[in-house]
């Protein structure tokens, strides 16, 4: 394995404190001794008694002379550095400048004098001392090197600003020409090739740098900073193959662990879990315990689902650090998606106690809790963060309106599902208030509350008045086409929809061409819909919009009882997403109505769950699987959480109505089948299925026959 470079350091004053020792006991006195009015310049150094000429006669240098100036420059730097004293800054440069008279000629004492001015700030100083130099010997390197030095400490320290950049005389110019030179001087030096790399880099000519990182690799192939340096050039242009192969190259047995970490995060970067998963593990083998690695372990075996394993990692690093909030933040989100939600609600909160303004810890105390249904303790926690995040002038960053919407969005969310409208709605509107993106999200958001709670007017409302604010946003006319669709406007909403298809991108009108899809398909307008899919299909060439497509194509064929070809659309949609829970969900409750494949509609409708356990639709389903299975236990226990959550759904009203009569209650059943026909006398045309509307009132009317006989059998008055 090869070691790390060392970097590049100024000239340093070296010699002055040998030379001291060679010098005469009057200089070293002279040198310590305080200047008085007794002791004259001549009296304590006859050599150097005033008018003399510091050269020896002829003009020979007078190295003697030069090396005893060197000496006192040296103690004073020394005083100076070390208490800070300004006074001995001057004085040192004043002995540098009598050393340079006595030998004028000499390269190594400019440097030195050079080397100081660096040191003690003075840079411009040090600039023109060395462009002098340089300019008598242009070959020589050390002037060269801190002339370089020189212009990297200008280019870190802003002295040129980024409109500049491109000036022939600035610092990122000069350090790149002056490191050419160096370069050309020592063509074996691997750290000057690296620098000319960077500094490249930076004047985004990468073909340049690339040039410079590998000329630094063949002369060093395992270098760590060589090797670390072309893989970021690669990955910085976005070529993360040829970024992985830079440290692919290098033999297994040399390299360092940050080449390994390095390659994990790219192999991270391109998706593959397994090869990042065994970068890191070697990285945490050639140096175990370290907690970067460590983490960065877990996180990839936590992508890769194995959570046993990252489990392990997560509470090595707990254990390590127990005042870490993070590492248990990974640990109950390993237990949620074990289903293990009472073990991780702990665990989280505790991370909460140790930082009680982590927004992660905040955000999955109040999911756990809306998995656990304790829907009012869900709504306090993310009430707790929203008001975290608040500023009273209303002001935020990026990164604060990103998180504000994140706890807002979910507040809303966990409010519909409480049945808390009004609450969910003012949640929303603190999302439009922030602008932008997250005021078509909290738009969305209101209109889909209100449907929810059958108040379709103010739906249709709040959108109206969200194009009106935003008169060219596409998705929110998209909106407001599909309220008017479904609210009996179907031409006027179907025409603003298609309107916007004139000068969208391809993208765009993918997204239009669905839209107009979905809401044929709401209509019953069949064909309509399918020929709104065919055009939209040539546009989608991105996986997760074939996946869409696939879905939409599913649904299609579903609602005109096609199911055969339905389940090939969805079977084809989760061949490229298996985790997509929508289509899971859809696939699996449509055998189970059917009554078909009950088995495999279960695990199906089982994995919607465990991806999103708080989504009510998906608890009816699994409980309606249950039921069709002749599991009424376990059909009850989903089916009542499911009408917790909807409760203004009809169907999941109807399902539980039909539990309650299988297993012999039909005075519950009866209440809920009421329940059911009142939402669906709420609903919309489009949401209504007639046949289901009749099989209610069927079942409805005949449990009101036995009730009836119930009653007068135990004399009791008829049920209304």
């Amino acid at each position: 394995m090869m070691t790390k470079m060392t970097v590049f350091s100024p000239l340093g004053r070296t010699l002055a404190p040998a030379l001291l020792l060679f010098l005469p006991a009057a200089a070293v006195y002279a040198q310590n001794a305080p200047r008085s009015a007794s002791l004259t310049d001549a009296q304590a150094n006859p050599a150097t008694a005033p008018g003399q000429q510091d050269a020896t006669a002829g003009g020979a240098p007078n190295r003697a002379q030069a090396y005893y100036h060197l000496a006192l420059a040296g103690v004073y730097e020394d005083d100076a550095l070390s208490n800070g004293r300004t006074d001995e800054v001057n004085k040192a440069i004043e002995e540098y400048k009598l050393a340079l008279d006595a030998d004028p000629d000499s390269t190594e004492l400019a440097n030195e004098l050079a080397a100081f001015y660096f040191r003690v700030g003075r840079v411009r100083d040090a600039e023109a001392t060395e462009q002098a130099l340089v300019k008598n010997a242009p070959g020589n390197i050390e002037a060269r090197k801190l002339l370089g030095r020189i212009y990297l400490r200008q280019l870190s320290e802003g002295e040129n600003s980024m409109a500049g950049a491109a000036a022939p005389n600035n610092a990122l110019d000069k350090a790149i020409a002056e490191f050419q030179k160096i370069v050309a001087l020592e063509p074996k030096s691997v750290e000057d090739h690296m620098v000319l790399g960077q500094l490249y880099t930076v004047k985004h000519q990468p073909d340049k740098a690339e040039a410079e990182f590998k000329t630094a690799q063949a002369i060093e192939p395992e270098s760590e900073e060589v090797v670390l340096n072309l893989a970021r050039l690669y990955a910085e242009s976005g070529d993360l193959q040829h970024a992985t192969k830079s440290i692919e190259s290098v033999p297994l047995d040399g390299r360092t662990p940050k080449m390994e970490f390095t390659l994990g995060a790219l192999y991270d970067q391109m998706k593959q879990p397994k090869d990042a998963i065994a970068a890191y593990q070697r990285a945490e083998d050639m140096e175990p315990g370290d907690v970067q690695t460590m983490d960065a372990l877990a996180q990839a075996l936590l992508n890769n689902n194995q959570l046993d394993q990252a489990l392990k990692q997560y509470k090595e690093l707990a254990e390590a650090n127990p005042d870490d909030a993070e590492s248990l933040i990974h640990i109950a989100e390993i237990d949620r998606r074990q289903g293990k939600y009472e073990e991780a609600l702990a665990v989280v909160r505790k991370a909460r106690k140790i930082d009680p303004s982590s927004m992660e810890a905040g955000f999955n105390e109040g999911l756990l809790l809306d998995i656990l249904d304790r829907l009012d303790d869900a709504i306090n926690t993310y009430q707790q963060m929203v008001d975290l995040t608040s500023h009273a002038n209303g002001a935020y960053t990026d990164a604060e309106k990103n998180n504000r919407s994140i706890f807002l969005e979910r507040l809303g969310a966990v409010c519909v599902e409480d049945n808390k409208i009004d609450q969910a709605i003012a949640a929303y509107q603190k999302m439009v208030d922030l602008g932008g993106s997250y005021a078509v999200r909290g738009y969305q958001g209101e209109v889909d509350a209100y449907r929810t709670a059958h108040e379709f007017n103010k739906s249709l409302g709040v959108a109206r008045d969200a194009v009106a604010a935003n008169p060219t946003n596409p998705d929110l006319k998209l909106m407001l086409a599909g309220e008017l669709t479904d609210q009996g406007h179907p031409d006027e909403g179907l025409a603003m929809a298609k309107s916007l298809l004139k000068g969208a991108t391809p993208d765009e009108q993918r997204g239009i061409w669905f839209a107009i899809a979905q809401m044929d398909l709401r209509l019953h307008r069949w064909k309509d819909a399918e020929e709104a899919l065919d055009n939209g299909a040539p546009l989608a060439t991105k996986k997760e919009d074939r996946t869409y497509l696939f879905f939409l194509r599913g649904e299609l064929a579903e609602r005109q009882k096609h199911y055969d070809e339905a389940g090939q659309f969805f079977n084809q949609a989760l061949a490229l997403d298996p985790e997509n829970a929508m289509t899971l969900n859809y696939l699996g409750y449509m055998w189970a109505d059917k009554g078909e494949k009950l088995p495999d509609a279960l695990k199906l409708i089982r994995k919607a769950v465990d991806l999103e356990p708080m989504n009510g639709a998906y608890r009816d389903s699994l409980g309606w699987v249950y039921f069709k299975m002749g599991d009424y236990d376990l059909a009850e226990d989903n089916l009542r959480q499911a009408v917790n959550r909807d409760q203004t759904d009809p169907t999941v009203h109807m399902h539980l109505g039909d539990l309650y009569e299988k297993t012999g209650r039909i005075r519950e059943a009866a209440a809920q089948w009421e329940l059911s026909l009142s939402e669906f006398a709420k609903s919309l045309p489009a949401d209504i299925e007639p046949s289901d509307v009749a099989k209610v009132q069927k079942k409805l009317a005949s449990a009101r026959i036995k009730l009836a006989k119930e009653n007068s059998a135990l004399g009791l008055p008829k049920p209304e």
